[in-house]
């Protein structure tokens, strides 16, 4: 590495066997770093010479470490999320992860600067020691580097709701510091894997953020390479050791991401490369299942982790849903996705045999585990959420499921009881049914297990558990208690699609046709998204007043939108001060079946909508 080597003690390469493995260039962007934040106050001297630092942000990252010490000084950094109550790092939900680094001082008369390049860390909180006596350092002494892989930004909301501005901002800080190479469940203990439901309970959310297509190309990827000869896919991509069989709804990641990448990107070239090893985990899960019930206990087979860390499970970390309901509800989803994926690649004949399929499953489904009056199998949220979202029961049965949801939330005082499964579609399932006013009931819950709960306790990512930390218990199992796991901020996606209304045509992929349908309530005043389509970007803001209504959308280039306003039947409409029927770019302008719509095509436009009593 240097002129003049001396190279007589050079060892000898050692040359192996090819092993076969296709060189490729990585199909995703690099992992950069990105925001630059200090300390929000003052380090605290907590005892000694021990001072710890608060970022303000639980991030993640490293640390730039500055100071000025003799040769041979040993200067000890220890990172965390969170505060004891005695105002120490708490550590002990990190398991076997050191989270330190060490440096050593060479002594020079100016100041020295070290930034570690082989790790990162989860935190908010950083403790600095081993200064020499009477050395305070100061603010400057320590600067955050936040890292995560160089995905665009391509949306944001914002409302009327201080708090939910701030749930948003969480969602968004765990995207960073979990879409790291690989969409990771953690990135402060010893695990930070590519855990496969994770990924699928959030990645609608993500492609709103921001432009995941080619992280998601990347990952597909390597779930190819770690799908197992049978075709079972692990519950952790890259695989670990050990790991052959994620299970249902972590394993169906591997037909459910490509599917909203293509939904969000029109990339059928993603299909068409991973078809063929979609089919084989089809053929899998269909060998793991007994006269339609997929993982049928009689099978005696590990049927998943079920809906993990739902809180109807008499305290089970896999909740109280059936596993075998949940297998054979997610199969006959894969089977409805598959078919969608077959007929987008132009494989038509194929699209119908998995159509067939997801008609025995939703028949399976309905013989097995929904009663005539509407009763399901386990009586859980999530029980009713997942036939209501995959449309596994006839139309004559969603009101009386709908109900027992509806009493079970309302039981509980406007609280949930959903894990990772249900979760991600408890909010669409009731507005879509018309109950957008307990969607919101939910949404503006404060008290745990809640959304805005963690938010009220000043987090700034999303908790792993609902329960993380309460006043009465303080800190949960220390086992398995991250506070940054995105899987419960899939709740971002309703904020984007519901809120504000902006939503994918499914039969126009990658916003070709967009639906604008916004649902106003839980006591919002304003709320506003916008996203970066293929096309340029769509966006969706309005105001509510007592008989008044503000929307201002902008619809892409080359695309066009289908408006339904949230306004009665009879409300008066203009566009840019005239009549919205006849504005330029408004066709189709009616009313009917309860709702005033209209086609739009691309351009700006702002309508008012006023109404009398």
């Amino acid at each position: 590495s240097v002129p003049g080597p001396e190279t007589g003690r050079w060892a000898s390469a050692t040359v192996f066997t090819d092993p076969g493995i296709e060189l490729s260039p990585s199909l995703d962007r690099p992992v950069t770093a990105h925001e630059q934040i200090e300390a929000v106050v003052e380090p605290r001297r907590v005892s000694g010479n021990r001072y710890i630092y608060d970022f303000g942000q639980n991030l993640v990252g490293v640390a730039t470490l500055r100071v000025h010490a003799p040769i041979s000084t040993k200067i000890t950094l220890r990172y965390a999320e969170m505060l004891d109550s005695k105002g120490e790092l708490y550590v002990d939900n990190l398991r076997a992860a050191r989270a330190t680094d060490t440096y050593i001082c060479k002594g020079d008369a100016k100041d020295e600067s070290w930034t570690p390049r082989f790790t990162y860390h989860g935190f908010r909180y950083a403790e600095i020691s081993g200064l020499p006596e009477g050395a305070a350092p100061g603010r400057a002494a320590l600067v955050a580097h936040v890292l995560y892989t160089d995905v665009a930004t391509s949306g944001d909301f914002t409302c009327s709701n201080p708090l939910i501005n701030q749930l948003q901002h969480n969602i968004q800080w765990s995207q960073r510091g979990n879409y790291l190479e690989v969409p990771t469940d953690c990135p402060q203990r010893d695990e930070r894997l590519g855990w496969t439901g994770d990924a699928q309970a959030f990645i609608r959310t993500g492609a709103w953020n921001r432009d995941v297509d080619a992280f998601f190309n990347k990952w597909q990827r390597d779930i190819a390479d770690a799908q197992l000869p049978s075709g079972s896919v692990p519950a952790v991509v890259p695989r670990m050791e050990g790991m052959d069989d994620g299970g249902p709804a972590w394993a169906d990641a591997s037909i459910i991401c490509p599917w909203t990448v293509y939904e969000n990107y029109g990339d059928r070239a993603l299909i068409a490369r991973h078809f063929d090893a979609l089919r084989r985990y089809v053929g899998y899960i269909d060998s793991q299942t007994l006269q339609g019930i997929r993982l049928d206990p009689s099978l005696k087979k590990w049927a998943g982790f079920g809906d993990w860390l739902a809180l109807d499970g008499s305290g089970k970390t896999d909740g109280g849903t059936p596993k075998d309901l949940i297998a054979t509800a997610f199969y006959a989803h894969d089977a409805h996705l598959m078919a969608d994926l077959a007929r987008a690649i132009g494989k038509d004949d194929v699209a119908m045999r998995f159509e067939a399929l997801e008609a025995r499953e939703k028949k399976a489904f309905l013989d097995r585990y929904v009663s005539a009056d509407g009763t399901i199998t386990g009586n859980t949220q999530t029980c009713y959420v997942l036939a209501l979202q995959f449309d596994l029961v006839p139309e004559s049965l969603r009101p009386a499921l709908l109900g027992r949801l509806v009493d079970d939330i309302r039981t509980r005082g406007n609280k949930l009881s959903t894990g990772f499964v249900g979760t991600p579609y408890l909010l669409h399932v009731l507005s879509r049914e018309g109950r957008s006013d307990v969607a919101y009931a939910l949404l503006n819950q404060k008290d745990w297990p809640s959304w805005l709960y963690p938010v009220t306790q000043g987090a700034t990512t999303i908790w792993e558990r609902w329960d993380g930390w309460t006043a009465d218990k303080g800190f949960e199992d220390k086992g398995m208690n991250s506070f940054n796991h995105y899987a419960y901020g899939a709740v971002g996606e309703w904020l984007y699609r519901v809120v504000a209304g902006v939503d994918i045509d499914p039969a126009h992929p990658a916003y070709k046709h967009i639906l604008l349908r916004p649902i106003p309530g839980g006591g919002l005043t304003f709320a506003r998204a916008s996203h970066m389509t293929p096309y340029g970007e769509v966006s969706s803001g309005w105001k509510a007043a007592k008989n008044a209504f503000e929307w201002d959308v902008v619809v892409p280039q080359n695309t066009t939108a289908t408006a339904r306003f949230p306004v009665p039947e009879g409300a008066s409409i203009t566009e840019s001060g005239v009549p919205a029927a006849s504005a330029e770019g408004v066709s189709s302008f009616g009313a009917g079946q309860g709702a005033i719509t209209c086609e739009l095509a691309s351009g700006a436009y702002h309508f008012k909508a006023t109404w009398t009593e």
